[in-house]
């Protein structure tokens, strides 16, 4: 007799978790679901590794976004990452000086010297295209770094 109450005591715990059990998954499955609905919200326009160019223009907000993340990437010293946020914003702004001398940057820390060298001359050659003498933020960044740089090679 006694042995009938204990398994029918053990049979209702198990029902219990069984059913406790059934409504965790529905709380997972559903948080799942608010996820990727999360997910799918947050830089619609932007997965890492696979930007590409608007039809002639410039996607502003890849751009940064990429840049941004690179730039964490970057201080973090993870160059690798960092070249690849810096070239998903070149890849949104295919004629962005700044996002040019983010890619030599990267290029730079990770001792591919020569890519980086023609990157930045690539910038500090650029005409503004304003007609007047100004020189961008970047193309000084540009000049400076091909300065350092050759200057590492000097004896």
């Amino acid at each position: 007799m006694f042995a009938l109450i204990v398994s029918g005591c053990m049979g209702d715990q198990i029902d219990a978790t069984n059913k406790l059990v059934q409504q965790q998954q529905e709380q997972l499955e559903h948080q799942q679901q608010e996820l990727e609905a999360l997910q799918s919200n947050q830089n619609q326009n932007y997965t890492p590794g696979v930007a590409s160019p608007p039809r002639g223009g410039c996607d502003k907000d890849v751009e940064m976004t990429a840049t941004h993340r690179g730039g964490d990437k970057f201080a973090a010293g993870e160059f690798n990452k960092a070249l690849g946020y810096y070239q998903d914003a070149l890849m949104a702004c295919p004629n962005d000086e700044r996002a040019e001398v983010n890619v030599a940057r990267a290029y730079e820390a990770l001792g591919n010297k020569v890519a980086a060298i023609n990157l930045y001359r690539k910038v500090a050659d650029t005409d503004s295209g304003t007609g007047s003498a100004t020189v961008s933020d970047a193309q000084d960044e540009a000049k400076a770094a091909l300065l350092r740089l050759q200057a590492t090679r000097m004896p």
